[in-house]
């Protein structure tokens, strides 16, 4: 059986890559900022369910099958770069708004089922999990081995999606945000521009 050592390395290692910024959690900011802790939290766990997903495919060796599938990944990140850049509309949506609660009516509701559906048009996530799985098991690794890493990295993306909810809930933090709203909007929205033109990019350069 792995050791603890071994555990803590890996969740570690998970966490760094689930934390860094990206489309997941600078929308999970955004949306806390604006809509507050409850829209946050249920997004974060529509974006781990689908780290689940991905986590589960990487686990039973289906995520290699479809690192080498060229026609499913070039349908991932056509449809995963197509959210990203209505993700940029919705956020220059908001910096044009001047009034706050003209903002609110902009991306009410389902908040679960965007979070699922930006994470599993992300095909990069199941690269995430491949390299935790790598550094944690070798060949003569035991079904229970594989299992424990990867509820401990499924532990970690729930815990990093609610710690960003929680965050950047805040009162004062969500009080800067509305004093600099449209500024935030705006870069927020050429980020989800780039990774979006970027992943479409990416999937006519195989």
């Amino acid at each position: 059986m792995i050791d603890f050592t071994t555990l803590l390395t890996v969740g570690l290692a998970f966490w760094v890559i689930a934390a860094s910024p990206g489309p997941a959690n600078i929308s999970n900011a955004a949306i806390a900022m604006r809509y507050g802790r409850r829209a946050s939290l249920i997004y974060g766990l529509g974006l781990s369910a689908a780290l689940c997903v991905w986590g589960l495919l990487a686990a039973t060796g289906l995520g290699a099958v479809l690192q080498t599938s060229v026609t499913v990944l070039f349908v991932l990140k056509l449809f995963g770069g197509a959210y990203l850049l209505w993700l940029a509309w919705q956020s220059s949506r908001s910096a044009a708004q001047a009034d706050i609660d003209a903002v609110q009516e902009i991306a009410e509701g389902r908040w679960f089922w965007r979070g699922v559906i930006l994470n599993l048009s992300n095909p990069k996530s199941v690269i995430a999990w491949m390299a935790a799985l790598t550094m944690g098991l070798d060949p003569s690794a035991t079904i229970g081995s594989v299992v424990l890493i990867t509820l401990v990295c499924i532990a970690v993306a729930f815990l990093n999606n609610a710690s960003y909810s929680l965050f950047f809930s805040l009162g004062g933090i969500m009080a800067i945000y509305r004093r600099i709203r449209r500024w935030v909007d705006g870069v927020a929205a050429g980020l989800f521009a780039l990774a979006g033109l970027g992943l479409i990019r990416s999937a006519f350069s195989r």
